[in-house]
């Protein structure tokens, strides 16, 4: 669209070509003809101009748009692809430490500081673990109220495992320590030798 404006000129040489072609155009009223067109021609080149600076300014803003978009896309997709290493190839935990009566929690080098409830529920996690167990729902509340599993529901269980989610802060951490497998339950994801319960 910017190439195809034309000359800013056009109208001017236009214009200085019909008189020059046209020699009998000399009388006042001619020459008064002249300076109009000369000056509506003039007006003409300078709107050209602006268009032409108006054109530019919107195009180099729309590529920077779109180097934007590419670069936001890019970035988006590198960290899908990172997000999924992690998520298949789980938190590399070297050890799990559960003080059930400081009711702190330390997962490597990170300690957290939980509540008496959510460390019962981590402690019953990390002891199914170590016998290769998984936990549905009902069998985490009948382990932690004592209740006979066939009268607790699953809901009950999965609001506790999303309130220690929720207590162990960092979204990443919890979504891939404690992994929920489908049709059967709940399971810490790491090493059963890495796991100590006090």
């Amino acid at each position: 669209m910017l190439l195809t404006l034309p000359d800013a000129n056009a109208f001017n040489a236009r214009v200085e070509r019909i008189f020059v072609e046209n020699t009998n155009l000399t009388g006042p009223e001619d020459i008064q003809l002249l300076e109009i067109l000369a000056q509506s021609g003039t007006a003409f080149s300078e709107v050209l101009v602006s268009y032409r600076l108006v054109m530019f300014v919107l195009m180099l803003f729309a590529t920077g748009l779109l180097v934007a978009s590419l670069v936001f896309v890019v970035t988006i997709v590198q960290l899908n692809r990172r997000i999924g290493e992690i998520e298949r190839q789980g938190i590399q935990v070297s050890s799990l430490a559960i003080n059930r009566e400081e009711k702190v929690v330390t997962l490597n080098d990170m300690e957290f500081s939980l509540t008496g409830a959510a460390i019962e529920t981590l402690s019953v996690l990390a002891e199914a673990r170590m016998d290769g167990d998984v936990l549905s729902g009902a069998e985490i509340e009948a382990m932690i109220s004592g209740k006979d599993p066939a009268d607790c529901e699953e809901a009950s269980g999965a609001t506790r495992i999303k309130r220690l989610r929720d207590a162990l802060g960092n979204q990443m951490v919890a979504e891939l320590l404690i992994k929920t497998v489908a049709r059967q339950g709940y399971v810490l994801a790491i090493d059963q030798n890495a796991i100590e319960v006090r």
